[in-house]
């Protein structure tokens, strides 16, 4: 008995996924792969083998799921990631009470049409869209992949299917991480051969109003890069006494936040600009001392530029900073200082790279010192990883203060490696397939896209695209060997080709998610059907 094929059961599956307000390290985010768990462990087929659906715990109480259906003794496997976390409902205003409950979100805003923009409202009206927090991203990639993993229970298709379900991809893809050493054992234990990994991420557009449907052969590559502004502190009464930090970081932004020079192409496609994620002072108290240092984050995307590239852009803009800031300072002080006057602090920045911070503070102090106390400050850790990269940074800075003022270039979690396979024949035949499956059966173009822009957890299990080595970044990454690690030897272990085939849905992160039906439920499972057998079939050789 099939109980998630039609469209009505997969949406009915859809909602119940939605339902739990899975928000990353929210305690739904438990009880969710629970449900899961729960659902799968009734099926006739892991009644008969329990030792193929397992979870798997994360160092911080959270879990995954792994669900094997294993085809006689085949050993050729084709690998579905979800993910489980969605992003929170701030953003839904009012609506925030049926941010998790579709049928009744799309029911209610039926009521309130003129609240929605123009497209969302065309949508709605259309009737075929479903709203609410994780319709598209991505828990109707996960029912998709049920779907898929139900059809491999009732004996469709010539070879095995591991579903991988995960937490935390929202935020630091904590459960892909933990998920590689685990899809390693699954490996060894049942002796498979892992063909390929298939995510079922919603198309991203390419710009508001695209009406282009996508699957994509790679993964777009993200660093977080963190610039610390160290200042000269003085009173408010003596404003050219020193360098307000807030002043500094605020030139920062006007060289980073949608910079072009930052904008990579390849072929036909562009990496959007830098965004700024954070940016604020850490002064944690309210005084008429001005600032001493301020920090901001970029999101920087990639496809196949090198670490030391982005390092370059990243201190160009650093300089360009660094002149309009003491161009600033000079020209107001300027209209405040009158005839003999002057100030006794002449401002000058510094430009540092992390490493370069880490190695002058150990030519001072030694390398014993200065890891004696990066060290109590890990035991003393009750920070993020991003506020604790800061406080790493800025501890070094303290102790260096003499040759402030100072930027500080530095990483911090989450890095996402750009990863592509769309060259691997294939990943070519598996796109070749669905596209012609796709326009031959229902008249749908589907277009092939390099490297989905949305950041997936396809970049650790991909083959990577840049030529970069990870020590480029995590030398510039304080957290790095400070309570956080890369488990760089396993992501190399099970390294596989990549395919993202997903649902067609719009405003992902936006109060206005929604997921189109009838292509999501009626034709993706259909050709995601048909590209697995010819996997499967291409597999055989």
């Amino acid at each position: 008995m099939t109980v998630w094929q039609t469209k009505e059961q997969l949406t009915d599956l859809l909602c119940s996924l939605v339902e739990y307000p899975s928000i990353t390290n929210s305690n739904e985010e438990i009880a969710i792969i629970e449900y899961l768990y729960y659902i799968l462990e009734d099926r006739d087929y892991y009644k008969k083998r329990p030792g193929h659906l397992n979870l798997h715990p994360l160092d911080d109480g959270r879990q995954l799921l792994t669900a094997l259906v294993k085809k006689d003794e085949a050993k050729e496997t084709l690998v579905l990631i979800s993910h489980v976390d969605v992003v929170g409902i701030e953003d839904y205003g009012s609506y925030q009470n049926l941010a998790f409950y579709p049928r009744e979100l799309t029911q209610e805003l039926h009521k309130n049409v003129e609240d929605l923009p123009k497209e969302a409202a065309r949508d709605l009206e259309s009737g075929n869209w479903l709203f609410g927090r994780g319709t598209m991203d991505m828990k109707a990639g996960l029912t998709v992949h049920l779907s898929l993993l139900e059809k491999a229970m009732a004996g469709e298709f010539d070879g095995n299917l591991l579903l991988v379900a995960v937490p935390d991809e929202e935020v630091n893809s904590e459960g892909m991480l933990a998920a590689l050493p685990a899809l390693a054992e699954i490996r060894d234990k049942e002796d498979l051969e892992y063909k390929a990994a298939l995510n079922g991420e919603p198309m991203f557009s390419k710009y508001p109003g695209d009406p282009a449907y996508y699957l994509y052969t790679g993964s777009i590559g993200k660093t977080l890069p963190g610039f610390l502004c160290y200042g000269k502190e003085t009173h408010a009464g003596e404003p050219f006494g020193g360098l307000n930090a807030n002043l500094m970081v605020s030139y920062l932004a006007q060289e980073m936040e949608l910079n072009e020079a930052f904008i990579e192409k390849v072929g036909g496609e562009r990496t959007p600009p830098p965004l700024s994620l954070m940016q604020r002072d850490l002064k944690f108290e309210y005084s008429v001392q001005t600032p001493q240092a301020a920090v901001a984050m970029y999101n920087v995307l990639y496809m196949k530029q090198s670490i030391t590239e982005l390092n370059e852009k990243l201190l160009q803009a650093a300089q360009r900073a660094k002149a309009k800031i003491i161009n600033h300072y000079h020209h107001q002080a300027s209209f405040y200082l009158e005839g003999t006057q002057t100030s006794a602090f002449h401002p000058d920045i510094t430009i540092l790279t992390y490493d370069q911070l880490y190695k002058e503070a150990v030519a001072r102090y030694g390398k014993m010192e200065v890891d004696r106390r990066q060290n109590r400050l890990v035991n003393l850790r009750d920070q993020g990883d991003r506020d604790f990269s800061t406080t790493l940074v800025q501890s070094l800075a303290s102790i260096c203060k003499d040759i402030s003022p100072m930027i500080v270039l530095f990483y911090s979690p989450p890095f996402y490696p750009a990863v592509s396979s769309n060259d691997d024949p294939f990943i070519q035949n598996g796109a070749k397939t669905a596209i012609d499956y796709a326009r031959e059966k229902f008249g749908e173009e589907l277009e092939v896209v390099e490297y989905f822009t949305g950041l997936s957890d396809l970049s650790f299990i991909g083959p990577t695209s840049s030529t970069s080595s990870l020590s480029d970044l995590t030398k510039q990454m304080p957290i790095h060997g400070n309570g956080f690690e890369w488990p760089t030897e396993v992501m190399e272990s099970i390294t596989m080709p990549i395919i993202n085939i997903g649902p067609l849905g719009r405003d992902p992160h936006q109060w206005t998610e929604r997921l189109e039906l009838s292509y999501s439920f009626e034709k993706l499972p259909q050709i995601l059907t048909r590209v697995i057998h010819e996997f499967f079939k291409t597999g055989r050789g």
